[in-house]
C-alpha cells in the first residue's frame, strides 16, 4: 500500500507512540484521524503538526471501550474523510498493581476492557469500512509483555497477549477482503510513563535491554510504515525492543 492520500485512524494518538505514528504517517502523505479520550489540547497539537505536512488531520474523542462512542467516531471519520484505509489500535492503559495477590478484580477488568476489548470494538467497527474500500491495513500495538510476561502485571500481559492471538485469527479471516493484520510488540519506549519512573527502576529495566537504551516512539512508527508498505506480510508480530529478554 502506498500511504499517500490514504486515511488512517490512530487510537490513543494524543501523545507517546500514537503521536509519533500519526506524525510519521502524515509525513508520508497520509490523512490522519487522531483519537483521544481526555487530552483535547494535546490531540489538537498533534493534528496541527500533522497538517503542516499538507495532509488533512482531525481529532475525534472516543473511549475505545464504548461501542456507542466508537461507532459515532467511525461514522464521523467516514463522513469527514470518505473512509478508513489504515487502523492503528494503539490506545491502552497501564496497570497500577503488579502482583496477582494485590490486583483488584475491577482493575483486571478495566485493563482487559480498554487494551483488548477496546481494540476488538474499534476493529469490528472499521473492518466493514475497509471492505467497502477494497482492503486495508490493521495493526495492533501489543508489547514485549504479551510475549514474555513483562514486569507490569498479569492483566497487562494478558491484554497484550490477547492482541497477538486476535492478530493471528483476523489475519486469516480478513485476507479474503485484502486486509492484512499484524502486530507490533515494543519493549520499553521513551514515553511519559518511562520519564516518570524513579531512576533505579529505569536502570533495572535497562539491564534487560541488550542495547542499553530505551527505544524511541519514532522507531515504533518506522515499523508501522513497513507493515503498511509491505503487502506480503500478515499475521506477524514485529518486535521493536532492542533485544529485550534476548539470551
Amino acid at each position: 500500500m502506498d500511504p499517500r492520500n490514504k486515511v488512517a485512524l490512530i487510537t490513543g494518538a494524543s501523545r507517546g507512540i500514537g503521536k509519533a505514528i500519526a506524525l510519521r504517517l502524515a509525513k508520508e502523505g497520509t490523512h490522519v484521524a487522531v483519537n483521544y479520550v481526555k487530552n483535547k489540547d494535546l490531540a489538537e497539537e498533534v493534528a496541527r503538526q500533522a497538517s503542516s505536512y499538507g495532509v488533512k488531520a482531525r481529532i475525534y474523542q472516543a473511549d475505545v471501550s464504548s461501542p456507542s462512542q466508537v461507532k459515532a467516531m467511525v461514522d464521523r471519520i467516514v463522513e469527514d474523510f470518505g473512509g478508513i484505509d489504515i487502523l492503528i489500535n494503539n490506545a491502552g492503559i497501564m496497570a497500577t498493581h503488579h502482583s496477582i495477590l494485590g490486583i483488584p478484580l475491577e482493575e483486571w477488568e478495566k485493563i482487559l476492557r480498554v487494551n483488548l476489548t477496546g481494540a476488538f470494538i474499534v476493529t469490528k467497527a472499521v473492518v466493514p469500512v475497509m471492505i467497502k474500500r477494497g482492503g486495508g491495513k490493521v495493526i495492533f500495538m501489543s508489547s514485549v509483555a504479551g510475549k514474555s510476561g513483562g514486569t507490569v502485571g498479569p492483566h497487562y500481559a494478558a491484554s497484550k497477549a490477547g492482541l497477538i492471538g486476535m492478530t493471528f485469527f483476523l489475519a486469516q479471516e480478513l485476507l479474503k477482503y485484502n486486509i492484512t493484520v499484524n502486530a507490533i510488540a515494543p519493549g520499553p519506549i521513551e514515553t511519559e510513563l518511562i520519564a516518570n519512573l524513579p531512576e533505579d527502576v529505569k536502570e533495572r529495566i535497562l539491564q534487560k535491554v541488550p542495547m542499553r537504551r530505551f527505544g524511541k516512539p519514532e522507531e515504533v512508527a518506522e515499523a508501522v510504515i513497513f507493515l503498511i508498505r509491505c503487502d506480503y506480510v500478515t499475521g506477524e508480530v514485529i518486535d521493536v525492543n532492542g533485544g529485550y529478554y534476548m539470551d
